[in-house]
């Protein structure tokens, strides 16, 4: 009979050949000082360099590491959706392969977890590797997402933490296609501690967030949990028809009562120009809106799993089993 797993750790690979073997070193030294059972679970999100074969080969040599391979690149927030839906422990821990979020780190959150905290998040207090423009838009971001959303979303964390099983559970429940999952674990309550720490550069490679996956995350982390953009439109539409009839007003005026005229059409021109960019951008928040209401609608799964190894298939059959 086996032992009920205390701890799984879910990380999320994509393209991380250079650094896979270092992290499951550093993750394993940290996981076997702990004297608790453990499973460590890699999924790699539709990796197309040797990441796959890496993972394999340390699978069939440590039992205790469990790998899914998605059928494609699904994302980052989906890879960690299917480590969560593999996971069977007490406690599941994110972290990603690259190591700029130490596993040194992880037995802090778990005292805190043994202390009754339900969510134990990393708080970064020093990002090194970072530039200026990622830390002031991550800065911003933050601040934006607050004032607008009625959930207050802890600022400098990331998706590096600790949940319970009963915030798992909880989790699985949600079924958003386009998902902020540090902004989900924050809605769902419960109770949440932090541990501050030093983000590190990354140990090897590349980072594989580029600047229009971080404005996807941004733009999913906006819609859904705000619907104050759609408020700002309806706001401009009552400011500029304000201001077009007070424009009205002074245009009657000076026809009626006064000998000013208006030349030629640059004028007319770029009152034009500036009331179709209003309109437009009122046209593409709604379609940002309506497009993810048409995500959620067509019903496709979050992901898709090729394949996994070191899973038991009672375990499997049991998962899938509840998924239908």
């Amino acid at each position: 009979m086996e032992k009920e797993l205390e701890y799984s750790i879910i990380i999320p690979v994509y393209n991380e050949e250079k650094v896979i073997k270092e992290s499951y070193k550093r993750i394993k030294a940290v996981m076997d000082g702990i004297s608790s059972e453990y499973e460590m679970i890699f999924v790699d999100d539709g990796s197309n360099d040797q990441s796959k074969e890496i993972l394999k080969k340390i699978s069939n040599d440590d039992f205790k590491v469990k790998t899914l391979f998605l059928s494609r690149n699904f994302g980052h927030q989906a890879a960690i959706s299917a480590g969560l839906e593999y996971s069977s422990a007490k406690a599941i821990v994110f972290i990603d392969a690259d190591l700029q979020d130490p596993p040194e780190v992880i037995p802090e959150m778990i005292k805190k977890w043994r202390q009754g905290n339900e969510v134990v998040y990393g708080r970064r207090i020093a990002r090194r590797g970072e530039g200026f423009f990622k830390k002031a838009t991550a800065a911003v971001f933050y601040k934006f997402i607050n004032a607008m959303s009625k959930n207050d979303f802890p600022e400098d964390v990331g998706d590096f933490r600790l949940i319970d099983r009963k915030v798992a559970e909880a989790l699985k429940q949600i079924k958003e296609k386009n998902r902020y999952l540090r902004g989900i674990i924050s809605w769902l309550g419960f109770k949440q501690a932090e541990v501050a720490y030093e983000r590190d550069e990354r140990f090897a490679g590349e980072t594989k967030y580029s600047t229009a996956k971080m404005i996807k995350l941004s733009f999913d982390a906006i819609t859904s949990f705000s619907y104050f953009p759609l408020k700002i439109a309806t706001y401009l539409g009552f400011l500029v028809s304000g201001v077009s009839f007070i424009y009205l007003i002074i245009v009657v005026y000076q026809r009626m009562f006064t000998d000013t005229t208006v030349t030629g059409w640059a004028s007319l021109s770029a009152i034009n120009l500036f009331f179709n960019g209003i309109v437009l951008i009122i046209l593409g928040i709604f379609g940002e809106y309506i497009g993810r209401i048409y995500e959620e609608a067509k019903g496709r799964p979050l992901f898709i799993v090729d394949e996994k190894h070191g899973f038991a298939d009672a375990s499997i059959a049991s998962r899938s089993k509840l998924k239908d």
